[in-house]
């Protein structure tokens, strides 16, 4: 399996966090029903090193499970050797990019100016997370103008009102968190229903013409 060609074609990198460990099978398998198959587990999530190899072990090549928030080399690795496949910073650290590409895993560093973005991908970031979002679809067409060669993944108040506008400015896919898997919601059967909804209505709008 190519990792990094199956994160671009998903378009869709699903971040969760702080989603109970006991929880953590059933909402995989309530997103993996609506289509949605590249996973983020935050590492600042209870148990994410034990949930990150629950879900692989679980999944297998169904999934791609990647570790989210990595801030240093030494999670990084403790996170590849959980299973992790991809990992996403919310900064550019050179080293995580180095020890992320040394274990054979998919780097996606996150930054917001032009220089960090090309500092990031010149590092050996696979994809750019452009964290946050907020400046809207017209910054992405801005910044691919002069950089059309990094695939960017903007990332933070992104849902299915707004993804497909991103795709379009020229996102290779988007980080979708709250918008998905809210945890602070009470993770019940009516939930889990919800959620293979809104991926599917997620997949839909990211991938209209």
């Amino acid at each position: 399996m190519n990792i990094l060609s199956s994160i671009q074609e998903q378009r869709i990198v699903t971040i969760i966090r702080n989603v109970p460990p006991r929880d953590i099978l059933k909402v995989v398998s309530a997103l993996s029903e609506g289509g949605i198959s590249v996973i983020e587990i935050t590492l600042n999530s209870p148990n994410a090193l034990s949930m990150i190899s629950e879900v692989t072990a679980q999944f297998g090549d169904k999934v791609i499970v990647g570790a989210g928030t990595v801030l240093d080399s030494e999670s990084a690795r403790a996170a590849i050797l959980a299973g992790a496949k991809f990992i996403v910073s919310p900064t550019v650290d050179e080293e995580t990019i180095k020890m992320t590409k040394r274990y054979g895993a998919i780097s996606i560093p996150g930054a917001f100016t032009p220089t960090e973005i090309l500092k990031a991908y010149e590092a050996g970031g696979d994809i750019i997370k452009v964290f946050p979002a907020s400046l809207g679809t017209s910054y992405i067409k801005n910044i691919l103008a002069p950089l059309p060669q990094i695939p960017l993944l903007p990332t933070g108040g992104i849902d299915e009102t707004n993804i497909n506008q991103f795709i379009k400015a020229g996102a290779i896919g988007c980080g979708i968190g709250s918008s998905l898997v809210n945890a602070d919601e009470k993770i019940n059967e009516e939930y889990l229903t919800q959620l293979t909804k809104k991926a599917k209505r997620l997949l839909i709008e990211a991938n209209k013409g």
